[in-house]
């Protein structure tokens, strides 16, 4: 049983987040806690350059509103946000946070990233802690 769990959500693959969840209550220790992350990626300097920044578009704050309504208001499952390379910062984060599992989901096989997605794969290589790869 594992007491720290972090699941990784990308911003297309929410359908996925409910069974990735499932798994990780069934492998959760009693009194052990979920985190959901969202890892966005930073926009090039020369993007950035056109973009007009306003509050009510920060991206930052809009994921973590969803992130936390996917929780359904569970109490052992909190939501976090952060900035970089998904791949890197998804393990940096559990090493970081003394995590001991990460459930992240991968893509069904095709042409071009048969056994893993890109990010699943980064994961799998980085992390100091036990990954569990959900098809």
């Amino acid at each position: 049983m594992h007491s720290q769990i972090l699941i990784p959500v990308a911003i297309d693959h929410e359908p996925m987040v409910a069974r990735k969840i499932e798994i990780a209550r069934a492998l959760l220790a009693p009194g052990g806690r979920i985190t959901l992350l969202t890892v966005l990626e930073q926009i090039s300097g020369f993007v950035a350059e056109f973009v007009t920044t306003r509050e009510e578009n920060h991206l930052t704050a809009r994921l973590l509103s969803r992130l936390e309504a996917t929780t359904g208001g569970a109490t052992d499952i909190e939501a976090k946000v952060v900035t970089g390379k998904p791949g890197v910062e998804i393990a940096r984060f559990a090493r970081d946070n003394g995590y001991d599992l990460i459930v992240v989901g991968s893509q069904a096989p095709g042409a071009s990233d048969y056994m893993l997605g890109s990010t699943a794969s980064r994961v799998v290589r980085r992390a100091s802690c036990s990954v569990h790869v959900l098809r």
